[in-house]
């Protein structure tokens, strides 16, 4: 069983004596297996120990009500004491490498690396256009769209109007940068800029380094598709042992407890908009069976592949996002939306540099609550989104690869951005305040029932957070069978729908131990080793393009 497709025309051939799965062990019984061995073992593990353990702890620290006001739990408190932690003292950490990822992406594209080709000079593309960038946007931030796309710039708007406030010589204001006290228009950019910041250049560039890693030594240097191969410029021999366990097993729970935090907002959203739409009451129960239902769709998906199911399902769900973007722009402040794209990449623009600043600025809050946690959080997706977008990429250049991935989605997430953020500040502006009041996973459908034809958008807009909680859910669980495999891209069946469980039971686990505060500090404990490991393979991405580019010559 090969990893990957040999290469098509002279590539640098890594020579080594290690064989796809040498270290797997295979068998039948229950039902068939073949497991990369130490990797499974010690990723399994640690999620199931991880989910039991959170579960076990919510109830034996569980604290009564006091005067009808639900209290934090012991492990709630200590989730929440580990996310304050990791972004208030890293923060300068997560900010300088997104400004790396960035900068090295950028640098490509202009460089002669640039013409190298994924899969050999004679390699051609395994996915058309249409397929290629539904795949790249649906599994790269799907359900975070819909989570924020409404309630980010909304608040950044707000807390940039009103301005920074000072406590004992503290900001505690949220608001990016100095604010815009009492400016309305310059608050809607600077929010503009602090949300687009959040979605646009450094998120992908997170992506795109995994990816073109992974793409270049799988399918140019025919290593396994695993994140230890990317390393072997750094380790040689070695990373076939222990340095590339540690390495894949980081890859594997960084992915797990990213995917966690994504399906746990997708369930908060999904089951607000069906109480919204429906009268259902979005309980913890209803949540549990949310995702418990939708990770058996998934699941599903799972089994039917990359091309029969994950494509399929994207290629849908764009659709929808498309229908559900232009029709907000078509019934909303029109050409507020069309000017207001190019005003806010021109805002963006200005703010950037400010923005990726990690040092010598006072908002804290902003800066700790909002991007150090968005950077880690989009570092946890990195090895899934980064493995899926190299699987699907074979064929396209380096320069083609890194426009599609970083230019692309970047600029759809900004009109997205600009249309239903940008809706819900002006509907605001204009005197509407139930959509600032409404809880975060409320804010979308508010903003809905204020635009015609609510009950059908807003179901859509369900439809949509469950599709993208599906694809996200089948196409991570891909990735990770494939790391847990040794590099095995055709594992076993049941391998697939045992990691698409796990996900779902880390979900559940985290939503019952301390909610989105739970969700998040996880995201933020799966990112910070791994960024470790992704400037480390940058490194060895750039000595692995340099040779290439020698064997072309």
């Amino acid at each position: 069983m090969e990893a990957m497709p040999q290469p098509e025309g002279p590539t640098e051939i890594i020579a080594t004596e290690f064989q796809i799965g040498q270290d797997n062990i295979e068998g039948q019984a229950p039902f068939p297996f073949d497991i990369h061995n130490p990797v499974f073992a010690i990723s399994a593990g640690s999620a199931v120990l991880f989910t039991l353990g959170t579960v076990i702890l919510q109830y034996a620290t569980a604290v009564p009500p006091i005067d009808g006001v639900a209290q934090s739990s012991g492990i709630e408190l200590v989730f929440t004491g580990l996310r304050d932690s990791l972004t208030s003292n890293l923060d300068w950490f997560f900010l300088l490498a997104g400004n790396i990822f960035v900068l090295l992406s950028l640098g490509l594209i202009f460089s002669p690396l640039g013409k190298i080709r994924l899969g050999g000079p004679e390699a051609t593309p395994d996915f058309t256009y249409t397929g290629w960038f539904a795949m790249l946007f649906a599994a790269g931030m799907g359900i975070g769209l819909m989570f924020y796309g409404v309630s980010e710039p909304l608040g950044h708007f707000q807390a940039a109007f009103d301005g920074p406030t000072v406590e004992d010589g503290v900001r505690t204001d949220w608001a990016p940068l100095n604010g815009a006290e009492g400016d309305e228009a310059a608050a809607r950019r600077l929010g503009m800029a602090a949300t687009i910041f959040h979605w646009g250049l450094h998120p992908w560039a997170i992506y795109a380094v995994v990816a073109l890693s992974l793409a270049l030594f799988a399918y140019n240097k025919g290593l396994p598709l695993t994140l230890r191969s990317v390393f072997y410029p750094l380790f040689g021999e070695a990373v076939w042992g222990w340095p590339g366990h540690i390495i894949d097993v980081l890859a594997v729970l960084a992915t797990l407890f990213g995917l966690a935090t994504s399906l746990g907002l997708g369930a908060e959203q999904a089951a607000a908009g069906l109480e919204f739409l429906l009268g259902l009451t979005a309980s913890g129960t209803t949540k549990i069976v949310l995702i418990i239902a939708i990770t058996f769709v998934a699941t599903m998906s799972v089994v039917l592949g990359v091309e029969k199911g994950v494509k399929r399902l994207s290629e849908i769900n764009m659709i929808l996002a498309v229908i559900l973007l232009f029709f907000v722009i078509a019934v909303g402040p029109t050409m507020a939306i069309i000017t207001g794209f190019f005003g806010n990449l021109g805002a963006y623009a200005k703010e950037l540099i400010p923005l990726s600043n990690p040092f010598g600025r006072t908002d804290d809050n902003f800066r700790q609550g909002w991007t150090a946690f968005y950077w880690a959080w989009w570092i946890s997706w990195s090895p899934f989104v980064g493995m899926f977008i190299a699987r699907v990429s074979r064929g396209r250049t380096v320069r083609e690869f890194l426009i599609a991935v970083l230019i692309v989605p970047s600029l759809i997430s900004v009109l997205w951005m600009t249309a239903l953020g940008g809706t819900a500040v002006s509907l605001t502006q204009g005197g509407v305040s139930t959509i600032t009041d409404a809880a975060l996973e409320l804010k979308l459908f508010e903003m809905l029932s204020h635009l015609p034809l609510t009950a059908i958008t807003s179901f859509v807009g369900i439809v949509l957070v469950i599709v993208f909680f599906v694809t996200s859910s089948d196409s991570g669980s891909l990735v990770i069978d494939t790391i847990s495999a040794g590099g095995k891209v055709n594992s076993p069946v049941p391998q697939r729908i045992f990691w698409c469980s796990i996900e779902g039971l880390v979900a559940i686990a985290l939503l019952l131990g301390g909610g989105l505060t739970a969700l998040q500090a996880m995201a933020v404990s799966a990112g910070f080793p791994f960024t470790l490991v992704l400037l480390g393979a940058c490194w060895a991405m750039v000595k692995g393009l340099i040779a290439e580019r020698r064997e072309l010559a």
